[in-house]
């Protein structure tokens, strides 16, 4: 009897705490022809904080359901519509609350939107793992039995597409793989190899056909698409999921008949610095740069047996790649500074002068709390093994650096974003890892809306005595939302102000987007590192961990003036999308470089000295930065080395900068190069070899090797 009662009471009290719940639901529609928006993300917020959220199905249809009473904020968004926020909406306790949404256009965004047409449905009842296409009729295909009549076949095809498993996103998640959260439901991907793609039903891969029919279709369609914007027919491209592995771009050989993976990559121009005579300007001043990812983007073009193309190697990045061994600074102090002149071994009667920065060091166990939301690419680019696997590998190895005292946040975005982690201990690995582990890729590329959500995150959960930084991963092949290199730049900007900075993992071949990353890292305050293997996931994220997650110093900018009675002509080798105006020094509101804890930086002039004064230092180093919380600069002074005479005087680490430096030189076949020649460099590197703790300099020598050999195979077929 007790047994009953208690049950009994247990059963009533779950109904009341049923009946406490609270739901929202309603309907989102184009305000002017009233059609339903599917996948449009509806957002409830408390007080300014995330509280729970849904997304719309092919319907227009949302429901939120398991909703605390109160009053919320509803936020609505769409690809190409405004933004729209309804505020002061009462949830009542066992109430469906019904909540229509009108949305406008936003003219603006949609000349930023890419609609692609599909035949082929995304979702079949009875198979999600092979694709097939339903038809209405005309399908021999359709059935064993004996054909039967047309308006029969008909009935049964309209059966079968309204018999599909789902309308609604939930339900797609039930089908697809990857994660969703209660927060946010989304499709995010299948297997990573699930997508092959059709042009006018030609099967396609990453190959030259694939490009050539996609530039017939496009040029086809161009009329149709410019007096369609807001219902783009784009190239009739058909995703269909397959058991095979799906094939990407081959690096291979430098055959001429193979086609360059390259193509579809972006690259920055670089337009090299020029002397300048020191008599009609004295003073040359630029902003910090410790990102290395263009060292690790070049190695994956040699280990593949390909030369890199000239603007893919950003020649300050190649020698920052290495370590230095520069003086720690003084107690008290945020950096040393070191200076070393000698001779130019690619110029006679040239000088090169390098210049030094090394940032105090700290573990990451004495790092401040950190806040980090991992931003995680899982669109169909992301497929294969050197993209969405390599990130999972990465960000296992950082996870397992994190700490008690830091916090960790998932957004991922494909086709629209999904929060698949809230804010977590770093304690709390598996729980991170489990969300890691089983992500999976397929769809479009929403990066715009994504990095608004995550910014919201990082400031929602906002350290005011930590590190606050959000992490992206990916290749860059952003396609909707904030994809203009303007609007990227304004928004990561505002974002910068608030404390909150920008890290860019960059991952990948065949499309990647070198130019846009490096504008987000440029702008956000943060790192920016490409990672062609599990290596250097390691370096960046164990080794050299407190430097890429811990500033020490913002807006560092350097201002070398050169004497004009002892130099001739100066040209600063590298940092070309750096270059500062001489007034900009002492301009506090001119953005500039962020040092992280333990980075170094490394800065070469070539100089020519005016007859007779050689060996004499060639002027000063002015250096302003800015602590991590204050907005006035602070000011260091320099006086420059004079010259060592002679190269076999100079240190290794000298010698072996400049062995970067000719390296990176050969790469571009700079006018500036002289005698620089790929073997100038292998001898002067593999003489600048004995504080090689970490064989860095070893692996570059074997790097220079593996030039040369590429080299030589592409004469060979040039002089045939």
């Amino acid at each position: 009897m007790k047994t009953k009662l208690l049950i009994l009471v247990g059963m009533v009290c779950l109904a009341l705490s049923l009946s406490a719940q609270a739901t929202l639901s309603g309907k989102i529609t184009d305000q002017s022809d009233g059609e339903p928006l599917i996948f449009a993300s509806v957002a409830l917020y408390q007080s300014g904080v995330f509280k729970a959220g849904a997304e719309t199905d092919f319907d227009g249809f949302y429901r939120i359901s398991n909703l605390d009473p109160g009053t919320y904020d509803v936020e609505v968004a769409y690809v190409g519509y405004t933004k729209k926020r309804v505020e002061g909406v009462v949830v009542k306790a066992g109430v469906d609350t019904k909540l229509d949404v009108l949305m406008d256009t936003d003219v603006v965004s949609l000349d930023e939107v890419v609609v692609t047409s599909y035949k082929v449905p995304l979702v079949t009842q009875d198979n999600t793992t092979s694709g097939s296409t339903i038809t209405l009729g005309n399908n021999r295909n359709y059935t064993r039995s004996p054909r039967p009549p047309r308006t029969k076949r008909k009935k049964k095809g309209k059966k079968k597409i309204e018999n599909l498993p789902t309308r609604d996103v939930s339900g797609l998640n039930a089908n697809a793989a990857g994660v969703a959260s209660a927060e946010q439901p989304q499709i995010i991907g299948a297997r990573t190899n699930a997508t092959d793609y059709y042009i006018d039903g030609i099967r396609v891969q990453g190959d030259s056909r694939y490009k050539r029919l996609q530039k017939r279709r496009d040029k086809k369609n161009s009329k149709s698409l410019m007096a369609n914007q807001n219902k783009a027919s784009g190239s009739n491209i058909q995703p269909v999921s397959k058991d095979q592995s799906n094939s990407s771009l081959t690096q291979g050989s430098l055959l001429p008949e193979q086609a360059p993976t390259t193509a579809g990559e972006g690259y920055a121009e670089i337009v090299e610095n020029e002397f300048i005579a020191s008599d009609s300007e004295a003073f040359s001043t630029f902003s910090i740069d410790v990102d290395k990812a263009a060292y690790s983007n070049v190695r994956r073009f040699i280990n593949s047996g390909q030369l890199p193309p000239a603007d893919a190697v950003r020649t300050e990045e190649l020698i920052n790649y290495f370590d230095y061994a520069y003086p720690l600074p003084e107690a008290g102090n945020a950096f040393a500074v070191h200076s070393e002149l000698g001779p130019c071994p690619w110029q006679e009667d040239h000088h090169l002068l390098q210049i030094g920065i090394k940032g105090y060091e700290a573990s990451a166990a004495e790092a401040p709390p950190a806040n980090l939301v991992f931003l995680i690419d899982v669109s169909g680019s992301m497929s294969s093994q050197n993209k969405l696997p390599l990130v999972q590998k990465s960000l296992g190895l950082l996870t397992q650096e994190l700490r008690p005292i830091d916090r960790v946040s998932i957004v991922t975005y494909a086709g629209s974003y999904n929060v698949a982690l809230l804010p977590t201990s770093g304690d709390q690995k598996k729980q991170i890892m489990d969300v890691v582990n089983a992500l999976g890729s397929g769809g479009g590329t929403a990066g715009g809306a994504a990095l608004q959500r995550a910014y919201e995150l990082a400031s929602q959960y906002f350290q005011p005595d930590g590190s606050n930084r959000v992490i992206i991963a990916t290749d860059g092949d952003f396609n909707v939302g904030i994809s203009s290199p303007e609007a990227l730049e304004a928004f990561i900007a505002e974002k910068r102000a608030t404390g909150i900075y920008l890290s860019v993992l960059g991952f990948g071949t065949g499309n990647y987007k070198d130019d846009r990353l490096e504008i987000l890292a440029n702008k956000g305050n943060g790192n920016y590192a490409y990672i062609d293997g599990i290596e250097e996931a390691e370096k960046v994220l164990v080794t050299e961990l407190a430097g890429t997650l811990f500033a020490i110093a913002k807006d560092v900018k350097l201002q070398v003036e050169f004497d004009t009675a002892v130099v001739e002509t100066y040209r600063l080798i590298g940092y070309e999308n750096r270059i500062l105006a001489k007034e900009d020094f002492e301009d506090d509101t001119k953005d500039a470089g962020e040092l992280g804890a333990g980075h170094t930086v490394t800065a070469l002039y070539e100089v020519v000295f005016k007859a007779g004064t050689e060996g004499r230092a060639p002027g000063v180093l002015h250096l302003r930065y800015k602590e991590p919380s204050e907005d006035q600069s602070r000011y260091l002074r320099h006086e420059l080395s004079e010259d060592a005479l002679a190269l076999d005087a100079t240190s290794e680490h000298f010698r072996f900068a400049a062995a970067v430096a000719t390296y990176a030189q050969c790469l571009r076949n700079s006018k500036h190069k002289g005698t620089a020649t790929l073997e100038l460099a292998r001898v002067l590197a593999d003489n600048a070899r004995q504080d090689d703790l970490e064989s860095c300099r070893a692996d570059f020598v074997a790097l220079i090797r593996k030039t040369e050999q590429i080299s030589g195979q592409l004469a060979k077929v040039q002089v045939k």
